[in-house]
C-alpha cells in the first residue's frame, strides 16, 4: 500500500490526488496500465511532485499533441513498459460555418458539456476559426457525441471520429525579451510580455482570463517570481525569467514568450 496520508500531506487538489492514489494502488497490484481522466495542468503538476517520492509506480502523461493542457495519466508498475500508445484518446471534428457567428472555445466547450458528458472526460478543444473546432476525449464518448453535438450557438455542426495523429496543431512561436519594470507586479511584467497596454491587461486580468502556474489570478498587483508561467486565454503563454535588481533599483526581468 502507498503512504497515502503522508502523500497527501498539504496538497491542493486533495479529490484529484487521493483519487490518483487509489488508481495507483490499483495498478500495482493487478499488474495492469490504469488511465486516469482528463487532468488539468495544477492537478497534473501537484500529481507529478507527489508521486515524484515513490519508486514502485511510474507515471505517464498524454494529451494527443505536445504541448496540450490537459492530460490523461497512464500509471503501471514500474518493470512495466509504458509509451503514449497505451493512453487511450479519441479526436473529434466539429464542423460548421462560423463565419457570421464566431465560436469561443468556451462555445464549444459549453456545447459539448450541454449533451451531458462531464469535463473530466474532454481534453483540448482546438478551436478552427470559422470551420469549427477539434476536441480531444476519451473513446467511450466519442459515438454519443457524433449522434449528439449538432448544434455549437446558433450554428448546425456536421460532428465525426478521425485519427488523432491529424490534429491541427502548430508548434508554438518562441520570442525572448527583456524589460526593466519599477516592480513585479503581475499587470507590469505581463503587459510588457504580451506587448499590451497596462490598462488592457488589468482588465484581463480582472475578467478571470489570466492564469499564473494555471491558476486563476484576480489580482494585477500580486507579484511574479523567475520560474512563473502566466498564460492569457487566447493569447499564449509568458515565462518569466532570470530576475535583477539595477542600480536605480528596478527589475531587469528576462521573458520568453509562446505565441
Amino acid at each position: 500500500m502507498l503512504p497515502r496520508e503522508e502523500l497527501l500531506k498539504g496538497v491542493e487538489n486533495r479529490d484529484s490526488v487521493a483519487r490518483v492514489i487509489d488508481q495507483a494502488e490499483q495498478a500495482i497490484k493487478t499488474w495492469e496500465v490504469v488511465l486516469t481522466d482528463f487532468l488539468s495542468p495544477p492537478e497534473l503538476a501537484e500529481i507529478h511532485r507527489v508521486f515524484n517520492r515513490l519508486t514502485d509506480v511510474q507515471l505517464l502523461t498524454w494529451g494527443g499533441y505536445p504541448q496540450a493542457e490537459r492530460q490523461r495519466i497512464a500509471m503501471a508498475r514500474s518493470e512495466l513498459p509504458l509509451d503514449q500508445s497505451q493512453v487511450d484518446l479519441a479526436a473529434l471534428e466539429i464542423a460548421g460555418n462560423f463565419l457570421f457567428d464566431p465560436a469561443t472555445h468556451r462555445d464549444f466547450l459549453g456545447a459539448m458539456l450541454g449533451t451531458g458528458i462531464v469535463r473530466e472526460k474532454t481534453g483540448d478543444i482546438i478551436v478552427l476559426g470559422e470551420r469549427g473546432a477539434q476536441a480531444i476525449l476519451v473513446p467511450e464518448l466519442a459515438e454519443f457525441l457524433e449522434m449528439s453535438l449538432q448544434q455549437v450557438r446558433s450554428v448546425p455542426v456536421k460532428t465525426q471520429r478521425f485519427d488523432i495523429n491529424e490534429l491541427k496543431v502548430r508548434e508554438p512561436k518562441k520570442k525572448e525579451l527583456t524589460t526593466v519594470e519599477a516592480s513585479l507586479r503581475l499587470d507590469a511584467i505581463a503587459s510588457a510580455g504580451f506587448g499590451m497596454s497596462r490598462s488592457k491587461m488589468v482588465n484581463f486580468i480582472e475578467s478571470g482570463d489570466v492564469r499564473v502556474n494555471w491558476k486563476d489570478v484576480n489580482q494585477a498587483s500580486s507579484h511574479v517570481k523567475t520560474g512563473d508561467l502566466i498564460a492569457i486565454r487566447g493569447k499564449g503563454r509568458l515565462e518569466v525569467g532570470e530576475i535583477a535588481v539595477t542600480k536605480k533599483e528596478r527589475y531587469r526581468v528576462q521573458l520568453t514568450r509562446y505565441m
